[in-house]
């Protein structure tokens, strides 16, 4: 992987270290100019009529997006973002009084709250799935945990704060064993992790352009597998996601799309198209490999900090690198911006039971990406025991 002209082709390397890819990555100059050369387009000759002359570019985003998750285009739908992706997903599954969900300590507070929101509508279960001694979701407990009334197993691949990358194949074994719905949230781990849908066996996979993927802000996707689509009840149907064919009556669309609306920002989803392309390019794996390395050479240098407690967990661990120290996450995180480092504090209330169980109220987040170079890490160090 040529890092040297990686970075020469990243804009933000230049102002800033940036340690923040697990909330939105630097992207590339090939991703701005996609976008802004969209944009003057659309004011020079009109939105229709670009969106008309640009269908076949358009289209490279379904093409991609599948190409990276081994999944069809057809399984594939354009979202606003990972939240609005999941949440199609989750709520067009026809829950009834009585069914359970599973899931882990470590699920992201959006996800719960839609949970909470299910079990108050329509009366269904939780039953949150304890972690076994490396962090992760245990499989033995995950099992015996499935009855009849489980309607759906959703899982945070990766979660926000503690480097942990949950089992998913192991997961979705289970779940095609039980015939069970398996919703995966890969927000965190796309762009920076393999991920083939095939293997892991996931019904539905939500994630977002910002982040590892190195896409525009505003921008997620969902993958719906095709078998699945037929079974679903999307909330948001539209003349786009479906056909009003006589007058009582419409029919909803066979493919993914049936969970996109007809506006959104083109734009974005060009700059997005161009960011899967560049990432199939460099190749996932290389680019997991490099994350891999610049994350442990991380926290083996935070070890060497007195009073610095990295608090990553899990067997295999991703780019998201989170430690304590003795002064409060949110002035350490100040007190490094001020030196031109990006970071972020991991509050409690994102990941709630897994915070409170390990005890933690926040953690400091630094995560990193395969542009970022060792001497940034070298250089956050130096800083990290200057300002401790």
């Amino acid at each position: 992987m040529d890092i040297q002209t990686i970075r020469q082709n990243t804009p933000g390397v230049t102002h800033v270290v940036h340690f923040n890819s697990a909330g939105a990555s630097l992207v590339s100059q090939q991703v701005l100019d996609a976008q802004m050369d969209y944009l003057k387009k659309e004011a020079r000759y009109g939105g229709y009529e670009t969106a008309a002359k640009h269908k076949a570019q358009l289209d490279e985003f379904y093409s991609e997006a599948a190409r990276l998750i081994n999944a069809s285009p057809e399984e594939i739908a354009f979202t606003e973002s990972a939240t609005v992706a999941w949440q199609r997903a989750f709520f067009s599954i026809p829950f009834k009084k009585g069914d359970t969900i599973l899931t882990t300590k470590a699920e992201y507070a959006s996800n719960f709250i839609s949970y909470l929101y299910q079990k108050k509508e329509k009366e269904v279960n939780i039953r949150v799935i304890p972690s076994n001694s490396a962090g992760e979701i245990d499989l033995q407990k995950l099992e015996e945990s499935i009855d009849e009334s489980v309607k759906l197993i959703s899982i945070t691949h990766i979660p926000t704060n503690s480097g942990l990358v949950n089992p998913a194949e192991k997961i979705g074994e289970l779940a095609k064993k039980y015939n069970i719905l398996y919703l995966l949230d890969a927000c965190q781990s796309i762009g920076q992790y393999p991920i083939d849908v095939k293997k892991i066996g996931c019904h539905f996979l939500s994630a977002t352009g910002r982040k590892y993927l190195r896409g525009p802000r505003g921008t997620g996707f969902l993958y719906a597998n095709k078998e699945v689509l037929p079974s679903l009840k999307p909330f948001n149907l539209d003349l786009h996601s479906a056909n009003w064919v006589k007058a009582d009556t419409y029919e909803v669309r066979a493919d993914a799309k049936m969970f996109e609306t007809w506006e959104s920002n083109l734009a974005a989803k060009i700059g997005l198209a161009q960011a899967f392309k560049e990432v199939n390019s460099l190749g996932i794996n290389k680019i997991w490999e490099r994350v891999v390395h610049l994350s442990k050479y991380l926290r083996n240098e935070l070890n060497k900090i007195e009073g610095v407690k990295v608090t990553d967990i899990g067997a295999v661990q991703s780019g998201i690198v989170t430690f304590t120290s003795p002064m409060a996450a949110i002035k350490l995180k100040e007190a490094l911006s001020a030196k031109g480092f990006n970071t972020v504090v991991s509050h409690k209330s994102s990941t709630l039971l897994d915070m409170e169980d390990r005890n933690l109220e926040e953690v400091v987040r630094a995560s990193v990406h395969y542009y970022n170079s060792e001497q940034e890490v070298n250089d956050l160090i130096t800083a990290l025991r200057q300002i401790l």
